[in-house]
């Protein structure tokens, strides 16, 4: 029903892997970078420092504040690889001559001229769909979907004064955290715990870092609470340091209670390295150097002092699995282990033996340390997206809804374009950079132009699952009167986190933001998080009973959840708006290969891929690339790819302006 036509996930996107020579892979596995080989001067030195950063690429539900610099340690053995080989980095790429000075973000009266509607913070003018893309049929660079990494990376390319033209295939902006609007509720589409976005400096939130190079800020209520729904207990589940042992006594043991003690003082010190570099300051070239490595030298190693031998020592577990941690530590208890495993789950869909311990690390450290708050935008997640569209409006980008890219052109050998579905052609004079999934992009693409190594990676990645969404308009008369904005419900442990059916997640927003929905109602979003099997639904008709059927089958484990989180006085008969989206949603809405959440690379066995292809000029920004999946890491991979198609003078500028 209108699910299907309204509801969207996250686009993400493809990898990077040099066409003739195999071991000039951007962002390889430290092992394979072993193998090869460092060379004996910078490679070998870099690589011994490097291995103290890592990354953090958080989920759809927990969108932690900040992203860790595991950038650097794929940013210099990537530089290391490029000067053992005598290779170009980006082949194909003539930086052009800054035609403007970058502008402060302090200089409002500096600002280019733009529509009066990008100024209000609850609109924004852009262009209905059209058959053909309105204005000149060409850009400086060409963005293939508006999901947030794309809006990033269109949106600094247009601060760095290049002419950036975004088309989107939907009839709106946002991908995942676009907003839609039914009977008067605003509903969220995808993510909704945030925070970061007040933050400000080296260590902020990447997005945040975004929205401060386009002068945009986004009004947040704050909260430090969800409730949780568990087999051992309901519990209002608080961050903070202490907050969490009191849960731990009242409904686990006192075992419980020193592990996870034991567990924070052997990983907390591992996290001063991770917030010494500014994931803004990455890119993808040897200018990385200037604007990362030299420029924040000083922070680095105060970063390292603090640490202590302990953490020093240890950095080197951030690249390896966090299970391994806790082995080493000999944490055993159940309730530890299952709660640990459900926040590697929703943070990176994969449990505590697949995920990075750099990711884990930097959660602990921003979760439990003093004073910190969750925070949600005021205006819904689609605050998120107008906010990204009038910065990039602001310095003269585009954005044509209604455009869908049905090829990548590729001309003597480089991309040149792209053509659309009604046959236009687009002109990208510099590069076109793709926002969608990696499998999708393979589709964009002439594949006698690929080598067949590439084309098997792709085809041979790993998918997470995909989701369930029910999205609800009802009477707040009706619930609990001490409803909280989120709910978790685990059905059994011993299923795994993993498990379909096992794990719903709950938002119902318009308890802090009342204008989501009319006077005295409420808006929700409920999910399984990317736990849903694509084969359930593979060649079903939308329009068929049986798919009707199964629709009602499935999403029965949302309800009973709902109605555990609400109370007994909810009656989902009364709901005013009932809409649920399945895998086939993801699918059709997105273009997305199988409705999945994105790749399943775990950490041990693989990385997330680069931003640059074979196919010189076409890069790739989203979380089909590094840092991975997640809010965060999707602004810091389009971050990274504006950052790598400016001069280094330029990227120093900004860096400078937003003061960083």
């Amino acid at each position: 029903g209108l699910a299907d036509e309204k509801l969207g996930f996250q686009l993400v996107n493809v990898k990077a892997q040099k066409e003739n020579n195999p071991k000039v892979n951007c962002f390889d596995s430290f092992d394979r970078h072993r193998e090869l080989g460092s060379p004996k001067h910078l490679g070998r030195n870099w690589n011994d420092v490097a291995s103290l950063f890592s990354r953090n690429h958080e989920c759809l539900f927990f969108q932690l504040s900040h992203l860790t610099q595991h950038f650097l340690v794929a940013a210099l053995k990537l530089l290391s690889t490029i000067m053992e080989l005598g290779l170009p980095l980006f082949p194909g790429i003539k930086f052009p001559t800054p035609r403007n000075t970058v502008l402060a973000r302090s200089s409002p009266n500096n600002l280019p001229q733009f529509s009066s509607n990008a100024s209000s913070s609850t609109s924004i003018s852009v262009k209905p769909p059209t058959k053909t893309v309105p204005g000149k049929p060409e850009a400086d660079v060409v963005v293939i979907g508006s999901g947030i990494g794309g809006l990033c990376c269109a949106g600094l390319l247009a601060r760095y004064n290049q002419d950036v033209l975004v088309l989107e295939s939907h009839d709106l902006p946002g991908g995942a955290a676009h907003s839609f609007e039914i009977k008067g509720y605003k509903f969220d589409s995808g993510p909704s715990l945030f925070s970061g976005f007040q933050s400000r400096g080296p260590q902020a939130n990447p997005l945040a870092q975004v929205l401060d190079a386009l002068g945009e800020s986004i009004p947040c209520a704050k909260y430090d609470s969800w409730m949780v729904y568990i087999p051992e207990a309901e519990f209002l589940s608080r961050i903070g340091p202490t907050e969490f042992l009191k849960d731990l006594e009242k409904y686990a043991s006192q075992n419980a209670v020193q592990e996870w003690k034991k567990l924070l003082e052997a990983i907390l010190p591992l996290s001063a390295a991770a917030m010494a570099l500014p994931p803004l300051s990455i890119r993808g070239d040897l200018g990385v150097i200037s604007t990362a490595a030299a420029r924040y030298a000083p922070s680095l190693l105060k970063s390292f002092v603090e640490m202590g031998p302990q953490g020093a020592f240890g950095a080197p577990k951030l690249l390896r699995p966090f299970s391994e941690i806790m082995d080493s530590l000999e944490l055993r208890d159940p309730f530890i282990r299952n709660w640990v495993d459900l926040l590697a789950f929703l943070l990176a869909g994969v449990k505590s033996n697949g995920i990075l311990s750099a990711e884990m690390v930097y959660m602990f450290a921003e979760w439990y340390k003093p004073g910190c708050t969750l925070e949600y935008p005021l205006n819904g997640s689609g605050a998120i997206i107008d906010a990204l569209v009038r910065g990039i409006q602001k310095f003269g980008g585009r954005i044509s809804l209604g455009s869908h890219v049905e090829k990548i052109i590729v001309e003597n050998g480089k991309a040149t374009g792209v053509k659309l579905k009604g046959g236009q052609f687009i002109r990208a004079k510099m590069a076109v950079v793709s926002n969608a999934s990696m499998w999708d992009t393979l589709n964009l693409l002439p594949k006698d132009q690929l080598p067949k190594s590439y084309i098997d990676r792709v085809k041979t990645t790993p998918q997470c699952e995909s989701f369930m969404h029910l999205h609800l308009g009802f009477d707040a008369e009706d619930v609990r009167e001490d409803l909280g904005i989120h709910h978790i419900v685990v059905n059994e442990w011993e299923r795994g986190v993993d498990a379909d059916q096992n794990v719903v997640l709950i938002s119902v927003p318009s308890v802090l933001s009342p204008n989501l929905a009319p006077p005295g109602k409420h808006v929700l979003h409920a999910y399984t998080p990317g736990t849903e099997p694509f084969e359930l639904w593979e060649g079903l008709d939308r329009r068929s009973a049986e798919y009707k059927k199964l629709k009602a089958e499935r999403s029965e484990v949302m309800w009973k959840a709902v109605e555990r989180a609400l109370g007994s006085g909810f009656n989902r008969d009364k709901c005013e708006v009932k809409l649920v989206g399945t895998p086939l949603t993801h699918q059709r809405f997105l273009r997305r290969n199988r409705g999945t959440y994105g790749p399943a690379i775990q950490a041990g066995q693989g990385t997330f891929p680069g931003h640059s292809t074979p196919i010189p000029q076409l890069y790739c920004c989203g979380d089909s690339t590094f840092p991975g999946i997640g809010v965060p890491a999707v602004a810091a991979s389009g971050a990274i790819v504006a950052n790598s198609l400016v001069s280094v003078s330029q990227h120093s500028q900004l860096l400078d302006a937003i003061g960083i």
